[in-house]
């Protein structure tokens, strides 16, 4: 059973950016209008092929859902270490009787919640420009909340290695959001000429976050072009695995860093 102290701290966490949608909700859903505006209508009206069948403003929606979620889930997470220890408030934290374990996972909980929000925001939004049905529901969920925890576990070691706000902001916008770009968002493993191309693109592990939410939502996969015939079908739940294992080292890092005061007693 939960803890009083964690159910405090997640909740506080929480509330903290659902009392400021105008800061926290409204920013994502005004960009990703101008991204299906500019990206899917105009643009895409002029491209005749679709992408492996796949209209291409459908052919967005999922990456542009990946990279609403980590963004806020890193960004989230990163901000309120920062400002914790900015402030020092993060020392009433610190000296509750909470293990590090449950500080940790209401940090990331939290910050999830706000990167899971922020993708269905993005998804309803996408509705309004095409129609969307979910294909494989069950997986879509898992790894929708396995790449925000990942993400805002991410974000705590940036919150905690950050030295100013400026490092914040180089951190999502010069780090995170090229990944994303070049990422498979906005075009297919299929559009490259060569198989060297293809393989470079394997080395962003965005490109699976991408590809896995793809297959979640629309039932296609990138990774049929790599993986050997008989195992292409399996290779979104390898990836979802390698995630998943990703996500729990990223959150032991977390509980490490706290435990040895890390970047919190400064």
């Amino acid at each position: 059973m939960l803890s009083v102290g964690f159910r405090a701290l997640f909740r506080r966490e929480v509330l903290r950016f659902i009392r400021r949608p105008k800061n926290t909700f409204m920013p994502p859903a005004i960009t990703n209008v101008l991204y299906f505006a500019v990206f899917g209508l105009i643009l895409g009206g002029r491209i005749d092929e679709p992408v492996e069948g796949i209209g291409y403003i459908l052919f967005l929606v999922p990456g542009l859902v990946v990279l609403g979620t980590i963004s806020n889930a890193f960004e989230n997470a990163s901000f309120s270490i920062f400002h914790g220890r900015w402030n020092e408030y993060i020392h009433e934290t610190l000296t509750s009787p909470l293990s590090y374990a449950e500080m940790v996972v209401a940090y990331v909980g939290s910050s999830a919640v706000r990167g899971l929000i922020v993708g269905v925001i993005i998804a309803v939004i996408g509705r309004l420009f095409v129609p969307i049905s979910i294909e494989n529901g069950l997986f879509l969920v898992a790894t929708m909340v396995v790449i925000a925890a990942l993400f805002a576990g991410f974000g705590i070691i940036g919150g905690l290695v950050a030295r100013d706000f400026d490092d914040l902001t180089v951190m999502n916008q010069f780090i995170l959001r090229p990944l994303v770009f070049f990422g498979a968002v906005f075009y297919s493993l299929e559009m490259f000429d060569h198989a060297w191309q293809v393989y470079l693109s394997l080395l962003n592990p965005m490109v699976y976050m991408v590809d896995s939410v793809r297959y979640g939502l629309l039932g296609h996969s990138d990774m049929h072009y790599v993986a050997p015939a008989a195992y292409a079908e399996f290779a979104p739940y390898a990836s979802l695995g390698v995630l998943t294992v990703l996500t729990a080292v990223v959150i032991a890092v977390d509980v490490y860093l706290f435990k040895i005061g890390y970047g919190l007693t400064d």
